[in-house]
């Protein structure tokens, strides 16, 4: 896998994250232990795209 791709797979993870974070964020009873699961490893997809593609 190149670096391009690694980094197309990550972006796409982190946006399907960012969907999962919203949906159950919207729930009338979210998992609060869900939300904090997903930002966590939004959080680290964001650390790893950052150290590969530093700004």
């Amino acid at each position: 896998m190149g670096l391009l791709d690694r980094v197309e797979s990550l972006k796409a993870k982190h946006a399907a994250l960012e969907v999962a974070l919203d949906d159950e964020s919207r729930r009338p009873s979210p998992d609060y232990a869900a939300v904090a699961e997903l930002k966590r490893k939004k959080l680290k997809i964001k650390d790893e795209l950052e150290r590969i593609v530093p700004n």
